[in-house]
């Protein structure tokens, strides 16, 4: 029997309730993504620091916060999730330009292309949900090493 999959949760950034609600009508009948949006930057870094979460999209130019300092602070809080930053054709350069500063996984143009998003998202959770493996088996083996090493000096006690 196939073990129930928890739901990727996706979070998307935009000041512009069409654009989010654009891409949340197209995610949900596409994926079955846990899928969160916001109008505000501040309150999705507050939902990040509360939540697990696995993808977080963000346009580049908002009012309150821009799209680059936002996925900075994601960074810090959760340095493993892929970022993605949604910019427009004028705003292209600036964004290429933080892809090393903030460790982008990908920008998106707008509008974008449907098929592309798609691949995009689900590459990236892909690429999310190896880390976390990954991660999960370097705890496994430290721990192993540690179980070891408790092992190796009570050997060494018992003989020496």
């Amino acid at each position: 029997m196939a073990e129930a999959k928890e739901k990727q949760v996706v979070v998307i950034v935009d000041d512009e309730e069409m654009v989010l609600t654009s891409l949340s009508s197209f995610l949900s009948l596409e994926t079955n993504y846990d899928v969160q949006t916001f109008l505000s930057a501040k309150e999705a870094l507050n939902y990040i620091q509360n939540n697990n979460i696995d993808l977080v999209v963000s346009d580049y130019l908002m009012p309150e916060m821009d799209g680059i300092s936002f996925l900075a602070e994601v960074k810090k809080v959760i340095p493993e999730v892929p970022r993605i930053i949604l910019t427009g054709y004028a705003d292209k350069e600036n964004a290429i330009k933080a892809i090393n500063d903030v460790g982008l996984y990908q920008y998106i143009e707008k509008p974008w292309d449907n098929d592309d998003l798609l691949i995009i998202f689900r590459n990236g959770l892909e690429k999310q949900k190896l880390m976390k493996k990954l991660k999960e088996k370097i705890g496994e083996i430290n721990n192993a090493y540690g179980e070891l090493d408790d092992l190796h000096k009570e050997i060494l006690k018992t003989f020496i």
